[in-house]
């Protein structure tokens, strides 16, 4: 059984709850660009992933997770110090992002968004043309 030592630990934990609640908290990321694709983490532990929603409306990436408290309804809780509720991010991706193919995955607790660069983004080679130089006739 886990004993509560630290009174002013509890008081932190419900100020907290009282205080910040009323706001979702943001999630950990990671973002960087792999070749031709932009590849973001999110940290979840503990989310199922069927109350994960991603939507994606002109440019702005919605990322939206919600995580519930394991213990039963009417449990008496000894100690509740990993955060329950909505968590929420949101991307502000340039027009150099193909946003209709984005891939989605989790796995152990991670989110991973592989978002691949647009086409007229991607560097190009610009073929010269190569022609006799016109004589100016006299």
């Amino acid at each position: 059984m886990l004993m509560r030592t630290d009174p002013f630990r509890e008081l932190d934990r419900l100020a907290q709850q009282v205080f910040d609640s009323a706001r979702p908290a943001a999630m950990q990321m990671d973002a960087y660009r792999a070749g031709d694709d932009l590849i973001v983490h999110f940290d979840l532990p503990g989310i199922d992933p069927e109350s994960i929603d991603l939507d994606v409306e002109q440019s702005v990436l919605n990322v939206r997770a919600e995580r519930r408290s394991p213990a039963p309804e009417g449990a008496d809780v000894i100690v509740a110090e990993r955060p329950t509720g909505t968590f929420t991010r949101q991307l502000f991706l340039g027009d150099t992002l193909d946003t209709e193919r984005i891939d989605a995955a989790y796995d152990a607790g991670v989110l991973t968004l592989r978002i691949p660069v647009a086409e007229r983004a991607k560097p190009r080679r610009i073929q010269i043309s190569g022609g006799a130089r016109k004589q100016l006739a006299s």
